[in-house]
């Protein structure tokens, strides 16, 4: 079992920044890959990054250039950094786990980002 904690959402102003974190626990070992995730009202789940376990890192076009995805092993933390943020922004947005083996997703709680034009 992985549990994934999520925190850093919040309500900023267009043009600020936040920093997501997601704190994870369990069967930590097992995990291959990590991302972010946002929903927006009326739309689906989307990728916004993801880092797998050899530090590798992807993106949403729509982020590229403005979010980093990190992680800390020493922590078992994976963050993510959002800066120039828009109102196109706003969702809700969740930590994800894969484990290596069986490609188990899991999933945080969501937390709450809002971009105020």
């Amino acid at each position: 079992q992985v549990q994934l904690a999520e925190s850093g959402g919040g309500l900023v102003q267009t043009g600020g920044s936040l920093r997501l974190s997601c704190a994870a626990s369990g069967k930590i070992f097992s995990i291959y890959l990590m991302g972010w995730y946002r929903q927006a009202p009326g739309k689906q789940r989307e990728l916004v990054a993801a880092i797998n376990s050899g530090g590798d890192t992807n993106y949403a076009d729509s982020v590229k250039g403005r979010f980093t995805i990190s992680r800390d092993n020493a922590k078992n933390m994976v963050y993510l950094q959002m800066n120039s943020l828009k109102p196109e922004d706003t969702a809700v947005y969740y930590c994800n786990a894969v484990i290596a083996t069986t490609k188990y997703n899991y999933w945080g709680q969501g937390t709450q980002v809002t971009v105020s034009s």
